[in-house]
């Protein structure tokens, strides 16, 4: 069947038949960009979580260390003890930046909701909405 270029306006089954493929493509879109995005977000969880283990073995190494401060400062009036403080305050102190760093990741990961996604949906939703009014 040949097409013969007219000045027709598209039938109601043309128009639906566009509608319905541009719905899909951009649902398949959608779903693809939400899919980015919560990858992303698993990643900056997985990090924060990381850092929050490490500091928890490091802040275990401290308390090993300010025991031992405190058994070596028991144990003999030599200042043998104050260096192991001071290794127990460094190890803590490096602890305690690994937590702030992975809250700080965590907090960037979390909700774990693909936001620009919704935005993005939420706007086609309006702009379908809008175009069909006309």
């Amino acid at each position: 069947m040949d097409h013969v270029a007219t000045d027709r306006e598209p039938s109601t089954a043309e128009l639906v038949s566009r509608l319905s493929e541009q719905v899909s493509r951009l649902a398949r879109d959608e779903i693809r960009l939400a899919a980015v995005e919560m990858r992303e977000k698993g990643k900056r969880v997985g990090t924060g979580a990381g850092l929050f283990g490490g500091a928890g073995v490091l802040a275990w190494f401290g308390l090993g260390a300010v025991i031992a401060g405190l058994i070596l400062l028991l144990a003999t009036v030599l200042p043998a003890w104050a260096a192991a403080f001071i290794v127990a305050a460094a190890v803590l102190l490096v602890a305690g930046v690994l937590a702030l760093v992975g809250r700080k990741q965590i907090e960037k990961g979390t909700p774990p909701v693909p936001e620009e996604a919704i935005a993005s949906v939420k706007q086609d939703i309006a702009t379908v909405s809008e175009r069909a009014h006309r």
